[in-house]
């Protein structure tokens, strides 16, 4: 039995947090949209080792009852707030998976995954956490863990899945589960609006607002307008580079005492000034928002879309790009505050955006811990971070082209460009990427040369 089986929730307990507030702005109802059944997380670990499906439904429902987020009643209809819920049994979705050589396996493992991630979850069905087991053989598995976006993050699915492989391995030695002690999101919502009125928040407000004078966000046109009778369609298109590439970023990133993260956002700068016409870009991108140290072990909504503005008008070299991009990010990452804030300051930064015109959104993964053949119990993880098969279904994110390059432990760089498949064309996101990796190249293998002598990107 689920919680979705009983009336929902008529007032809240808790008031929102500042980014499921951000969401709400997007919000389209039950079917579309931040609050829809596609905008959902699908990560997944190889397993090896034999898992009792019993023993890991019980852990499961000791993770849900130890994070809230994945218990929680989010109420966006009339009274906007939430309501946590005890917490139900869940079960797992068990999948055989017979007759795969095990050369095949890492790939079939992916499909599955992407199978999963183009499936639903329905925010009001409660608890917001599933579990899907493929299994290869007795001792050889794939873990998918899934939870719908609006109560967790990126970040927190790593917690979950750790949290659950110790939850796993005490109860299958006949041990009593460890309760955790991190805080809830609830305390975290809190702190938002304890520090609503504080100085940090005050001086945040103050550089948004000399910062973002003026601007707006960066935007491009789609191939086609949206039609009365589309159902919005995220595709994501992946693809990978080769090591070179990578260790040229990493290289450039040492010698300019800046990230790659910040050098590979330079390099998208000039590829949308040359895509724009213009030299005044805001690229918003997403950051994990755990700036709070208190809240690192929390499962919850914290990213935040934060708006990069540079101006290139008298860059010459790329080196002066990574230069400017270094100081946009240092001020952005040192003032960061939801967005919420910052469009209190900046009213006009999203008037750019209107119908058959959207946001193009760049960001660069670094996760802070993975799974690599780690032991825990009687059972080995390893997650399933290197995702390379491109999905017509995925998950849902507003209208509009999201970047993302993973730079995990392998050594190249796997990218992810998640489009609005109802707007664009998948050759328009090819030839982007392209582009992309082209003028890259070019402008890593000569930092110092004039820009106008660099070819791509056009």
């Amino acid at each position: 039995m689920t919680i979705s089986q009983q009336p929902p929730p008529a007032t809240a307990d808790l008031p929102l947090s500042l980014q499921q507030e951000f969401l709400l702005l997007f919000d389209t109802g039950e079917t579309t949209g931040p609050f829809g059944p596609h905008y959902l997380i699908a990560d997944g670990w190889r397993v090896h080792g034999r898992v009792d499906v019993d023993t890991l439904e019980l852990a499961l429902a000791d993770v849900i009852g130890q994070h809230e987020a994945l218990r929680t009643s989010v109420l966006r209809d009339g009274e906007h707030g939430q309501r946590v819920l005890p917490v139900t049994s869940p079960k797992v979705d068990v999948r055989d998976l017979p007759g795969v050589d095990p050369a095949d396996r890492e790939r079939r493992a992916e499909e599955l995954i992407n199978e999963i991630e183009a499936g639903t979850l329905d925010v009001h069905d409660l608890p917001l956490l599933r579990a899907t087991l493929g299994r290869f053989d007795e001792t050889d598995s794939v873990l998918i863990l899934t939870t719908h976006h609006s109560a967790a993050d990126a970040w927190s699915m790593q917690i979950i899945l750790r949290d659950l492989a110790r939850s796993y391995a005490q109860r299958a030695a006949g041990e009593t589960p460890t309760a955790g002690t991190a805080p809830q999101y609830r305390d975290y919502i809190a702190a938002q609006h304890d520090e609503a009125d504080g100085p940090r928040l005050t001086a945040a407000r103050e550089y948004w607002r000399d910062k973002l004078a003026g601007g707006r966000i960066m935007v491009t046109a789609a191939d086609r307008e949206l039609a009365a009778d589309t159902v919005p369609t995220t595709t994501w298109h992946r693809f990978v580079t080769d090591a070179e590439l990578r260790s040229a970023t990493t290289a450039l990133a040492a010698d300019t005492h800046t990230s790659p993260f910040m050098v590979l956002l330079a390099a998208f700068y000039v590829l949308a000034s040359r895509w724009t016409g213009s030299t005044d870009l805001t690229v918003p991108t997403f950051t994990p928002g755990r700036g709070h140290g208190r809240f690192q072990e929390t499962v919850g909504s914290f990213f935040n879309f934060v708006p990069l503005r540079t101006d290139l008008s008298d860059a010459t070299t790329f080196r002066d790009v990574v230069t400017r991009t270094r100081a946009t990010c240092l001020g952005a990452y040192s003032h960061e505050v939801p967005l919420l804030h910052v469009l209190q300051e900046a009213p006009e930064l999203m008037a750019s955006v209107g119908p058959g015109v959207v946001p193009c959104l760049f960001q660069v993964i670094q996760p802070p811990f993975v799974m690599e053949r780690e032991r825990v119990g009687d059972l080995e993880y390893s997650a399933v971070w290197r995702r390379v098969i491109s999905q017509p279904v995925g998950s849902d994110m507003p209208d509009g082209i999201l970047w993302s390059l993973h730079l995990g432990p392998s050594d190249d760089i796997v990218g992810a460009i998640g489009f609005s498949a109802h707007l664009f064309d998948q050759k328009t996101i090819d030839d982007l990427v392209d582009r992309y990796l082209h003028l890259l190249r070019e402008l890593l293998t000569r930092p110092d040369a004039a820009l106008t002598t660099i070819e791509g990107g056009r």
